[in-house]
């Protein structure tokens, strides 16, 4: 029997209620160790059809034919006949018992296998009532994952995925470049975390002496591998700085490692064992067996770390793990969530019945389990680039520009300047949450020196600035010997702007509001509204029209997503 969690049942009932409003396609949205292979068992067992579930790596593969064992459904492998076998003895290493069965109605396939083999599958093809595809993001219409979905002309569409957006800025929905008709968004990574769901976590940003600078960012949206492999292997110090910030920070904790190439997964993990760490180094090319083998041992203890290649960024459920040491830099943020989520699972006894208990039952049984809160060493400026991964996001289907070099959406980060430290917290924060150690601007000249901390701002400033915004609101100056119809046009456009002003600074206020609910001080309040907007409060309120109107329509959209107002009705056009 498959037992979801309350949220895990909401986003189930809301892809059948998007099947029967008539969408084929829907795309699930949850954060990375949530559960999304739990969801999708459920719905397929349920179905009790011809369905498949499709992966595209064989390591991908057998977790999701591992996940519909657990779940009790019965099924083959589209696949090398190796794989098959490695996914059978994994069933039988893992539940005493083997559900695969060649001739199941229910299939896990590659998605380059269902390709080569599209005419010999065709009639089976044919009958499959509900595609599922592992990490969704990956399919467009005309990519390869696109066409493997044409090959099933009958079946719904479940395409799973942590992060509905791709480097390159091309847009998932059915109107865009790819086949979704409906995204369910379910809760925030923070949500799951404050519920126990996910592991708490704290963030180490050591120095670093790599320059990424000259390394160009190619049509996928990410960092050139060669030129990227290139800098991090003329560093004289990212290998024994990863050695030296786990065994400072978190000795004898079961980590990942995640490396630019196998040369470097192989120096870094000889680098732990010179340190008397156990530690193994895999890829892709790793075979399947040995590669569950070498998970085993990490999972028993026997290994401290598994340094990988592109292996383990997707998809892959290693509860054991607490630390990640990040050492491939990234400009896709669906990779660098992926990896972050490799150390946020829970691991604790029959946690999978979890969703019976009440919040405190379940928040007491997530403090007394072994595993401590979570550690993310970010080599490589993953945190700085991307922000936090745990925060909420406007996801949508559509296209987008591709982000700039150094850009994030999300609210940028401060790393601790305090060497035994080194941890990464919100930038709205006047001191590190770890340590205590307080962030003194050079300068208080200007509100963007301070963070947009106006009680940090030089007096003589703050005072210009008020005095310009008063001036906006007040009865407007009309110059000596103005005409009758200019000094009329004088009146009407100020009295436009100050009524813009008036709504913006209303606006402001009931966000303000809403942060002192939070608990939050005033200085903290005034540096959160300058790294949400980019403007500091009282510059804004300096604003001409068109300008204040602009930040008033963001600053009511940030109220609405976060539920602190009503959704306003669009007016008709």
């Amino acid at each position: 029997m498959i037992t979801l969690r309350p949220f895990q049942s909401d986003i189930e009932a809301a892809c059948h209620a998007a099947w029967r409003d008539g969408a084929r396609v829907v795309m699930p949205v949850m954060p990375t160790g949530a559960g999304k292979t739990v969801v999708f068992s459920k719905i397929v067992r349920d179905l009790n059809a011809p369905a498949v579930v499709v992966a595209h790596r064989s390591e991908l593969v057998t977790q999701a034919s591992l996940a519909l064992a657990k779940n009790g459904v019965r099924h083959r492998v589209i696949g090398p006949r190796s794989l098959g076998k490695t996914c059978a003895s994994i069933h039988a290493s893992e539940l005493g018992t083997m559900l695969f069965d060649p001739l199941a109605r229910v299939a896990v396939a590659g998605v380059d296998t269902l390709i080569k083999r599209q005419d010999e599958l065709h009639a089976w093809a044919e009958t499959v009532q509900l595609v599922v595809q592992d990490e969704g993001h990956h399919v467009l219409r005309d990519n390869k994952w696109g066409k493997a979905f044409t090959m099933f002309p009958n079946a719904k569409g479940l395409f799973v995925t942590a992060t509905p957006l791709r480097a390159d800025g091309s847009g998932l929905g059915a109107h865009a470049d790819g086949i979704v008709d409906r995204m369910i968004v379910g809760p925030t990574g923070r949500e799951l975390v404050n519920q126990g769901f996910l592991t708490d976590y704290r963030i180490v940003a050591p120095p670093s002496d790599i320059d990424y600078s000259h390394v160009p960012i190619t049509a996928t949206g990410d960092l050139s591998l060669p030129q990227l492999r290139d800098v991090v292997h003329a560093s004289n110090t990212i290998v024994g700085d990863v050695v030296k910030s786990y065994m400072k920070f978190t000795p004898g904790q079961r980590g990942i490692t995640f490396s630019v190439d196998v040369e470097a997964a192989t120096e870094i993990a000889a680098a732990y064992r010179q340190q008397g760490i156990p530690a193994e180094a895999l890829s892709g090319k790793t075979p399947a067996a040995l590669r569950y083998a070498t998970l085993r041992r990490f999972e028993r203890g026997e290994l401290l770390q598994l340094v990988n290649c592109d292996l383990f960024g997707e998809g892959f459920d290693v509860p054991a793990c607490s630390v990640v040491s990040m050492v491939r830099r990234t400009e896709s943020y669906g990779l660098y969530c992926q990896q972050f989520g490799r150390a946020l699972r829970v691991m604790v006894e029959n946690y999978d019945g979890w969703g019976v208990l009440t919040d405190d039952e379940r928040l007491t049984r997530i403090k007394n389990s072994k595993k401590p809160s979570a550690v993310i060493l970010d080599h490589v400026g993953n945190v700085a680039r991307h922000g936090l991964p745990d925060t909420a996001r406007a996801w949508s289907l559509d296209r987008r520009e591709r982000m700039a070099r150094g850009k994030t959406e999300t609210i940028p980060t401060r790393t601790c300047g305090n060497a035994e430290c080194f941890a990464v917290y919100e930038r709205f924060l006047r001191a590190c949450p770890y340590c205590g150690w307080a962030w003194v601007p050079a300068s208080r000249s200007s509100p963007d020196e301070v963070d947009g901390d106006l009680i940090e701002l030089d007096p003589s400033v703050l005072a210009a600035l008020r005095g310009e915004s008063q001036r906006l609101v007040d009865d407007v100056v009309i110059p000596y010997g103005l005409p009758h119809v200019a000094t009329l046009g004088l009146r009407k456009q100020h009295g436009l702007r100050a009524e813009e002003q008036l709504a913006l600074r209303q606006a402001i206020a009931l966000w303000a509001g809403w942060q002192k609910h939070l608990g939050r001080d005033m200085a903290e309040t005034y540096r959160r509204f300058w790294v949400v907007f980019g403007i500091d409060v009282a510059t804004a309120q300096t604003l001409g029209r068109s300008d204040a109107e602009a930040l008033r329509v963001r600053v009511e959209r940030e109220l609405e997503s976060n539920r602190v107002v009503e959704k306003r009705e669009q007016p008709v056009q």
